[in-house]
């Protein structure tokens, strides 16, 4: 069975893109600060999190690689993207698209050839935020069971469950989790942040137009990741 092992980058929208009374409830928490400067600190943390949330937020990249035969794409939003020439046999293809419809179309078109998937924290994040924004741009989903029974790794493996043993004994206990960059170091395994490029920054290379480096990146993340599933594919899984 082919294994899907895929990562996502998102990137905050403009605060213009919401009314009045959407703005009101974004800024609330901030907006009941007296002090003007507590209250423009605040404002700047939750714009931050937009980026996090994805009904204020956008995909622009999604990297994927077939875990088996280390084959994969790299699918990015870019505006006005010049494309670069690839090798012909280049085992990872990076391919630009228009808009986030596009991006995710494609996206959908890929995964239904696969039955099981690999992430980090897709549970949590990767995989509700790409259901929401399929939804909210009327994107056909083509898996709609990758957040089915916690407790399994078919068809969804969630690392970041793994190598916690789905939180047992919370963040004080043995099995505490720890980040992506954390876990590949410990495994001797390149880390995806060793070019100095992390999730935080992407919001500020979509403005500044490096969407290539974007897909680079998340590209980095989904190789570790993959990485470090066949570490606990050869000595972890089966333990309960």
């Amino acid at each position: 069975m082919a294994t899907l092992v895929f990562d996502i980058e998102t990137s905050a929208q403009p605060v213009e893109n919401f009314d009045a009374t959407q703005q009101e409830y974004l800024f609330r928490e901030a907006d009941k600060l007296t002090d003007p400067a507590a209250q423009a600190a605040k404002r700047e943390d939750i714009t931050k999190f937009m980026s996090l949330w994805p009904f204020t937020s956008q995909v622009v990249c999604i990297a994927m690689l077939n875990a088996e035969s280390q084959r994969g794409q790299s699918l990015f939003v870019a505006d006005d993207f010049e494309e670069e020439a690839e090798e012909e046999n280049a085992p990872v293809k990076f391919i630009a698209c228009a808009d986030e419809t596009e991006l995710l179309t494609q996206f959908w078109d890929v995964a239904k050839k696969y039955d099981h998937i690999v992430t980090f924290n897709g549970r949590g994040f990767d995989v509700p935020f790409i259901y929401l924004r399929s939804a909210l741009l009327n994107v056909p989903i083509s898996k709609k069971n990758w957040l089915g029974y916690r407790y399994a790794v078919e068809p969804h493996c969630d690392l970041a469950e793994q190598f916690t043993f789905y939180s047992v004994g919370g963040q004080g206990g043995a099995a505490r989790r720890f980040n992506l960059d954390f876990y590949c170091k410990a495994f001797g395994i390149e880390s995806p942040k060793s070019a100095g490029v992390t999730g935080n920054d992407v919001t500020t290379m979509m403005a500044e137009g490096k969407y290539r480096e974007i897909a680079e990146y998340c590209l980095r993340d989904v190789k570790a990741t993959a990485e470090l599933y066949k570490i606990w594919k050869e000595r972890l899984a089966g333990i309960k």
